[in-house]
């Protein structure tokens, strides 16, 4: 059989690797058959890999069904990738009752979590990233990251078992006062007028109307609805509280909602740096969110980056291979060989996440 060599520009999503992908370093970067997806292709750019061997070509962009990937390339992510993709639905459906004014379905969305945050050790902060994703979908995406890693950051920071389910109820349903807001201002590309500012910030008000009167959920997922934007200095919104007046949960979600909001492409403005982001989270702590949740979040979501394929503000690519826990967001960096400190070396910062090899 003969395996054709193809240049890495004229990849296809979907095609598998008929040998090893070797870097100029020696080191193995893909195994043989692995079933490419774009975000490989880009790792093999990002190596400047200039080509590689395929199974076979015939033209045609190959489809990729869940029995072409190997089972050891999908056993740890698929049951996950699963119930994420039926939360999104259920979500489209639950925002679609809201809108409506209808009852939500809060048993099928509690059964839908719980199946889901049964994989929940899936879930990497740093590096997840949803497939097949739509910028106008991203109201949906974002609630569901929001409810996972605020989960997380609850678990984290030592909150009792009987909260956890709730919390991540909390941050799954944070945004759906924008259900009854117009979708024209919500995926607008310019600057939003002040009219359109204050319909926006309506969604607090508007979602704490739409739980208020749910059984199921507790006081503090109807209020991190109405208080997810509130601040600690009391410069939040809708109603200016300070400190102790925000519940805890409205803390947490605060945290994971402005993470993902800034982590994630939007119709205004691109996505952000995880890295950047956390050190942008960490400055923001003194007086805007509570500093120790923000800690707390820092210093766990870095901990799982070690191995993790990043890319430099100056372009280079690398693997992190340690991270300093007082300095978590600046970790050691090898580049082909060359270690980079970026607790030394302040001008460098981390400008993008590639994944894992």
């Amino acid at each position: 059989m003969i395996v054709p060599t193809i240049g890495v520009t004229q990849l296809k999503y979907g095609e598998r690797l008929g040998d090893n992908v070797i870097t100029k370093m020696g080191n193995t970067l893909f195994n043989k058959g692995k079933v490419l997806n774009e975000r490989d292709i880009e790792i093999l750019k990002a190596f400047l890999i200039s080509s590689v061997f395929i199974d076979s070509r015939n033209g045609e962009e190959p489809e990729v069904t869940s029995e072409e990937v190997k089972p050891s390339e999908t056993a740890t992510v698929q049951p996950f990738q699963i119930e994420y993709q039926n939360m999104l639905i259920l979500l489209k459906r639950v925002y679609l009752l809201a809108n409506g004014g209808q009852p939500l379905p809060i048993l099928d969305i509690r059964l839908g979590l719980e199946a889901l945050i049964q994989h929940i050790d899936t879930y990497k902060v740093l590096t997840f990233s949803p497939k097949n994703r739509s910028l106008h979908d991203y109201i949906y995406h974002n609630s569901i990251m929001v409810s996972l890693t605020s989960y997380s950051l609850a678990r984290w920071h030592g909150l009792p078992q009987k909260d956890l389910m709730q919390i991540a109820l909390a941050g799954l349903l944070h945004d759906i006062g924008t259900a009854k807001v117009d979708s024209s201002i919500l995926e607008k590309k310019s600057a939003l007028t002040a009219s359109e500012m204050d319909e926006i910030k309506q969604h607090t008000l508007i979602g704490y109307n739409i739980l208020k009167n749910i059984s199921g959920i507790n006081e503090g997922v109807k209020l991190s609805s109405l208080q997810h934007h509130e601040r600690e200095d009391g410069s939040g919104y809708p109603l200016g509280v300070k400190g102790d007046k925000i519940h805890m949960y409205a803390k947490i979600v605060a945290i994971a909602d402005i993470y993902h909001a800034m982590t994630n492409e939007r119709y205004y403005r691109t996505a952000l740096s995880p890295y950047i982001v956390l050190e942008q989270l960490f400055t923001e702590s003194f007086g805007k969110v509570d500093p120790a949740l923000v800690q707390a979040f820092i210093n766990k979501s870095t901990q799982i980056s070690n191995g993790t394929l990043v890319k430099l503000s100056d372009n280079r690519v690398g693997e992190i291979i340690f991270s300093d826990r007082t300095n978590p967001t600046r970790p050691w960096v090898n580049v082909n060989g060359t270690i980079v400190n970026l607790t030394l070396e302040r001008s460098l910062f981390i400008q993008d996440v590639i994944g894992h090899i």
